[in-house]
């Protein structure tokens, strides 16, 4: 049985050169085996970090590649079920950059074509690596605020750029598509909760959601969050409960907007600060996955998790349009 993941990059993308294989690099059981990229010199950067490394011009090369074991997928996200399915016919394993899909319903097909190969995939939440929110969860499960009342969140940052492919409608570009994510999953996953109702508004520009705000309604608790990509750089997490309220003031952006930092204010006004300095929620998240397939182990947001997330963006699309 091997005892080490050889992984290729589909794609030359800055997320991939900047997090992802750095990641893989430094996991305890995985290798930057190739790179493949359709853009002539666009994956030269990898190459002077990481010897050895194999590059492709054709993405199908490397799939076809019996010497990789698993593909991370950083396309555009138009492209993402294609490419997810496709690596899974090839008989690779499959981590995707999120969202995986447009649509819900899309991941219904990936879903069948992972059982199909026998191969794990999976979308690529890091945050649901990241100990802190698995503080949050323990928490909330603790009973430490009281009953959940409210949720609060925001991520924000500002790109008008109409080259850039977030701003690309044709290529899945938006603000819910590329952060809205983020508050969405970290609430379903330190609550346990999937989302019932919600109402929602929408500014668009260059054809994208360039802000959304939305209110959300989940079995006992609300949730109100906006994301916009038109807007300062700003990310925070709030869970309200009835006997006080866990703060974050870097919930998404760890290292890159703020330290990792938890505030847990009880009714009686004490505040109690927990730091998270050296997590790296990449690297956590490539560990969970070799650990997957190498040992069988359980993956804590597998494709039926990123499923029920989808479905929360489309809720919030869909009530915008209404």
């Amino acid at each position: 049985m091997a005892d080490r993941v050889r992984w290729g990059i589909l794609g030359a993308a800055k997320i991939a050169r900047e997090f992802l294989a750095p990641a893989i690099h430094m996991s305890a059981r995985g290798d930057v085996a190739a790179v493949a990229s359709r853009s002539a010199g666009k994956a030269d950067p990898f190459v002077a970090v990481y010897p050895g490394l194999r590059l492709f011009d054709d993405y199908d090369a490397m799939l076809a590649d019996p010497e990789i074991d698993a593909i991370y997928v950083p396309l555009p996200n138009s492209q993402h079920v294609e490419w997810t399915r496709r690596c899974l016919e090839a008989g690779k394993h499959v981590l995707c950059e999120k969202p995986i899909s447009l649509r819900a319903d899309e991941i219904d097909g990936l879903i069948a074509a992972r059982d199909k190969a026998g191969r794990h995939a999976a979308e690529a939440f890091m945050v649901t690596h990241h100990p802190q929110w698995h503080r949050v969860r323990d928490l909330l499960a603790s009973g430490a605020i009281g009953e959940l009342r409210h949720v609060q969140g925001a991520f924000s940052f500002f790109n008008a750029d109409a080259g850039n492919i977030r701003n690309q409608p044709d290529l899945g570009g938006g603000a819910l598509r590329d952060i809205g994510v983020y508050p969405s999953v970290t609430t379903r996953f330190a609550t346990g909760q999937e989302p019932v109702a919600a109402t929602a508004k929408i500014d668009w520009d260059l054809g994208i959601d360039a802000t959304a705000t939305a209110t959300v309604e989940f079995p006992g608790f609300t949730m109100d969050f906006y994301v916009s990509m038109r807007m300062a750089p700003r990310q925070q997490m709030v869970f309200h409960g009835d006997k006080g309220f866990i703060s974050l003031s870097t919930p998404f952006n760890t290292r890159v907007y703020g330290e990792a930092e938890i505030e847990l204010r009880a009714a009686d006004g004490v505040s109690t600060v927990e730091r998270f300095p050296a997590a790296d929620h990449y690297r956590a998240q490539i560990d969970a996955f070799n650990a997957t397939v190498l040992d069988g182990a359980d993956y804590i947001c597998p494709l039926e998790f990123s499923r029920g997330n989808q479905r929360m963006i489309d809720m919030i699309y869909d009530a915008a349009r209404d």
